[in-house]
């Protein structure tokens, strides 16, 4: 059994945070570099131009690339062989985003949904633990911005509309948040399962490297196919028009039972922001 003290967890992800609410996914300039080879509109050009211009300011200033910092998601897979030493890890994820959205003055979104009072601190964080094999701590979190996040949809699918039901959810979905999302976006979808999980595969798909192909071909298939058909919609970067509406799509799937499809669509802005870290 290999024990673990609960402060390593709460210094990891205070250090996530800060270098994720700044510096985005290692590979969102590569892709924006991609689309300016081949977008045609000038007004698209000129957005990704400024997108891009965005990314090397917040990383030389080290200031946030957006100014919603988001609520902060938090995914922490602990191994059945290890043994936590010291405080709730709960309080100690709490107090690592607390810290961090002080220290790196980062805007705190998070409220009561009833009272609409404010936290002040952007806690609590949304948490979502879970045992795997071994005596190893994987860390993933990622600030998560709403105007992406309120253009995110569920849907019962019924079978018999099978993956032509799915293709026509989805581009109905990226239709209907047209520029609201700050595109261009990346999609996490979660097929099948039941309706939390399929949500929960949707979130964590976003967590993937922007761009990575799904290891399973047949999903990796209807990914490729989706990215192609979301820009053929023409929305373009920050829906002012332009083959650039979509720079990945990610998808997760899980058996499911016969009566059902569920699918989930989680929406991610262009800034697309987390961290990983394994102790």
């Amino acid at each position: 059994m290999r024990i673990v003290d609960v402060k390593l967890i709460e210094e990891a992800i205070y250090e996530m945070f800060l270098t994720c609410c700044v510096h985005p996914d290692r590979a969102l300039s590569g892709r924006i570099q991609d689309a300016l080879a081949v977008e045609k509109s000038p007004i698209a050009q000129s957005i990704l131009k400024q997108i891009q211009k965005n990314i090397e300011i917040a990383d030389q200033n080290n200031v946030p690339l957006c100014q919603d910092t988001g609520m902060a998601v938090v995914f922490i897979d602990i191994g059945q062989e290890v043994s936590l030493k010291g405080e709730y890890i709960n309080d100690a994820i709490n107090n690592a985003v607390r810290r961090a959205y002080q220290d790196g003055y980062f805007r705190k979104s998070v409220l009561s949904p009833i009272t609409r009072i404010n936290t002040e601190d952007n806690t609590p964080a949304v948490i979502h633990t879970r045992i795997i094999k071994g005596d190893k701590i994987i860390i993933r979190v990622a600030p998560k911005g709403f105007g992406s996040e309120n253009m995110s949809r569920i849907k019962m699918i019924t079978p018999a509309q099978g993956i032509e039901g799915i293709y026509e959810f989805v581009l109905e979905t990226v239709k209907n948040a047209g520029g609201n999302p700050c595109p261009p976006i990346t999609l996490g979808i979660g097929i099948g399962g039941t309706f939390e999980l399929c949500a929960l595969n949707a979130k964590r798909a976003l967590l993937r490297s922007l761009g990575e192909s799904s290891e399973d071909e047949d999903i990796a298939v209807i990914e490729k196919k989706l990215l192609n058909d979301i820009n053929k919609l023409g929305i373009g970067p920050m829906g002012m028009g332009g083959s650039t509406t979509a720079l990945a799509v990610h998808i997760i799937s899980a058996p499911t039972h016969l009566a059902g499809l569920p699918c989930a669509i989680n929406v991610q802005c262009h800034s697309v922001r987390h961290e990983s870290r394994t102790i």
